[in-house]
C-alpha cells in the first residue's frame, strides 16, 4: 500500500496564490498540473500554467498544455556552424542570432481571473 501523498505547499491551495505559473519546461509544467489538480485548484479557470519546449506529451494530457516552442534544431545547426568557423579559423563575427520563439497556446492557460 502507497502511503498518502505529502501536503502541497501553501502556494498550491490556498484561496489567494499565485494564479499564473510558467514552468521551465513541459515536464515540470505536467508536473505542476498534477500537483494543482490533487490541491483543488481548477486550470485554467483558477490558474493559468505554460510550459516550455512543446514537448508531445502537451497535447494530450486535460486540459491540454500551453507551451512556448523553439526551434532547438536550428539552435543546434546554427551552434555547430559557428564552432567549425572558429575551429577553421575564421574570425569571429561577434553576433547574437536570437529565433524567435512562438506560443503554442492550449487550453492551460486563459484570461486573467
Amino acid at each position: 500500500m502507497r502511503p498518502p501523498p505529502p501536503p502541497h505547499p501553501p502556494a498550491l491551495t490556498a484561496t489567494r496564490c499565485h494564479r499564473r505559473f510558467f514552468a521551465a519546461n513541459d515536464q515540470t509544467a505536467l508536473g505542476v498540473l498534477r500537483a494543482l489538480r490533487e490541491a483543488g485548484r481548477d486550470v485554467p479557470d483558477d490558474v493559468s500554467l505554460v510550459g516550455h519546449d512543446n514537448i508531445p506529451e502537451a497535447e494530450y494530457v486535460w486540459p491540454p498544455s500551453t507551451t512556448v516552442r523553439q526551434d532547438f534544431g536550428e539552435a543546434g545547426r546554427r551552434a555547430l556552424e559557428l564552432l567549425v568557423a572558429q575551429i577553421e579559423g575564421e574570425p569571429r563575427t561577434g553576433t547574437l542570432v536570437a529565433r524567435e520563439p512562438e506560443l503554442v497556446a492550449r487550453g492551460s492557460s486563459g484570461p486573467p481571473p
